[in-house]
């Protein structure tokens, strides 16, 4: 199209599966269609090639695995500056660039925080010393996917000023799931998994059971049923991940026969499961975001999440959910589940959670940064200007 700007992003895995990686993937392509760009992506690995997006190709040095950040961040480098590009927007470390969208928090505090490393591995200092050259190369727009991702950005590096990163959270399709026969989906799915009809059914959706704090829900769950041991609870387990640990801990806590595990699922069938649920939990021990809670909303589904999960920015205590202060503390949880229990309090909160879906849709989130990406580009213009 006449007059388009170019358009470079950055990401070493496109579409595949990841938060990031679906998030970049489903941004970048409504940009992409928006026509006011043309989109280049330069990525490792990518599924799903749309036809208006053309594709670059970023080898990457995987051994000795301290070259795998250094060696994407060099490539990718090498190959933008090949094409004049209006503005650069990166999801990954590199050396530089326009505009950057943070999905995670600097690695020194991940290692540190939640992996709880007492030594940095090489791969690890390789990557911190990545990331802190790009600070310092002074990217014009740095995006946080939630107040605790720029939080956390800040406590990093303080020379950076807190008014030097936007917040914009991501979307939801909301249609995705206003398409769907909601009674046939309860239906269908409850049959499937041998859960009854009248079970209130509490859905975790991950691949990664540990981080996202599938052992707190469990013992929550415990809990509530110790005090209300006749009430029908099914907590629904979506997503692959090492399960050996849980189903240990499901039986030494007395819950084996209310856990049904799923395995991996298509996303583009989990919104029936979201469906046929009537509470979202995750109580991460860190997540950026986690768009599973905005997808749960979309479904009409109130939230248990922990403080540690950045979604907690569209969370509204006791309204469309809650958030559990120390996710440790298993009478937080069983206290919430305790209030979800009432149907109409349940009720009222699903159509609270419906609400927040619809006004954190991806068309809001294309607009903000299209609008982000113009006053980066007027702001070149003023200092290349002779």
């Amino acid at each position: 199209m006449h007059g388009q700007k170019k358009l470079a992003v950055v990401i070493p895995k496109y579409g595949l599966l990841g938060g990031a990686e679906s998030h970049t993937a489903e941004l970048t392509n409504r940009i992409s269609q928006s026509g006011r760009y043309e989109v280049h992506v330069f990525a490792n690995k990518w599924a799903n090639h749309p036809k208006h997006i053309t594709f670059h190709k970023i080898p990457i040095i995987t051994f000795p695995k301290f070259l795998t950040t250094i060696s994407f961040a060099y490539f990718s480098g090498i190959k933008i500056s090949r094409i004049n590009f209006d503005i650069v927007h990166t999801h990954e470390r590199i050396f530089s660039a326009d505009v950057c969208t943070l999905h995670g928090i600097p690695h020194h505090l991940w290692v540190e925080q939640v992996r709880k490393k007492r030594v940095p591995s090489l791969f690890d200092y390789a990557t911190m010393w990545v990331a802190r050259k790009f600070v310092n190369n002074n990217c014009r727009k740095i995006v946080a996917v939630s107040s605790l991702t720029k939080e956390k950005f800040l406590e990093e590096y303080k020379n950076i000023e807190p008014c030097q990163v936007s917040v914009i959270h991501p979307g939801v399709d909301t249609e995705n799931f206003v398409r769907l026969d909601h009674l046939k989906c309860r239906r269908e799915v409850r049959q499937q998994f041998g859960i009854g009809e009248e079970d209130i059914v509490i859905i975790f959706v991950s691949m990664n059971y540990d981080i996202k704090g599938l052992d707190y829900l469990m013992i929550g769950l415990a809990k509530f049923k110790e005090k209300h041991p006749t009430r029908n609870f099914k907590l629904l387990v979506v997503g692959k991940s090492d399960s050996r640990k849980y189903i240990s801990l499901a039986e030494k806590i007395g819950i084996q026969h209310d856990v049904v595990y799923t395995g991996a699922i298509p996303h583009d069938q989990i919104a029936r499961l979201y469906i046929a649920s009537d509470i979202f939990s995750m109580l991460s021990r860190f997540d950026t975001f986690g768009l599973t809670v905005l997808e749960a909303m979309a479904a009409s589904l109130p939230v248990i999440i922990s403080r540690n999960v950045g979604a907690k920015d569209i969370v509204k205590q006791g309204a469309n959910g809650f958030v559990i202060d120390n996710p440790e503390d298993a009478e937080q949880v069983a206290d919430a589940l305790e209030l979800l229990s009432d149907k109409n309090i349940r009720m009222k909160m699903s159509a609270e959670a419906l609400d927040t879906a619809s006004h954190h849709r991806w068309e809001d989130a294309v607009d903000k940064y299209l609008s982000l990406y113009e006053e980066v580009i007027r702001s070149k213009a003023l200092t290349q200007a002779p």
